[in-house]
C-alpha cells in the first residue's frame, strides 16, 4: 500500500466517523426538542431558541472533522 492509499483511507474514516457523531447527536436533540414542545407548547421559543444553539455546537464539531479529514488529504 503506497502513502497516497493510506491516505485516502484516513481521511474517508476521519470523516465518516467524524460527522457520525454529530448526525446522530443532532438527530437526538431535534427529537428530545419536539418531545419537549409536545409536553409544553407554551415554552417552545425558549426550547427552540437553545436547540437552535445546541445543533450549532454540534455541527462545528462534523465541520472539525470534516476540516481534519481535509488536512489529512493535502498537507503532507
Amino acid at each position: 500500500m503506497d502513502i497516497e492509499s493510506a491516505r485516502l483511507i484516513a481521511m474517508a474514516l476521519a470523516a465518516g466517523l467524524g460527522v457520525l457523531g454529530p448526525g446522530i447527536g443532532i438527530g437526538l436533540i431535534g427529537g428530545r426538542a419536539m418531545d419537549a414542545i409536545g409536553r409544553n407548547p407554551d415554552a417552545s421559543d425558549k426550547i427552540v431558541s437553545n436547540m437552535i444553539l445546541a445543533i450549532v455546537f454540534t455541527e462545528a464539531l462534523g465541520i472539525l472533522a470534516l476540516v481534519v479529514s481535509f488536512i489529512i488529504k493535502f498537507v503532507g
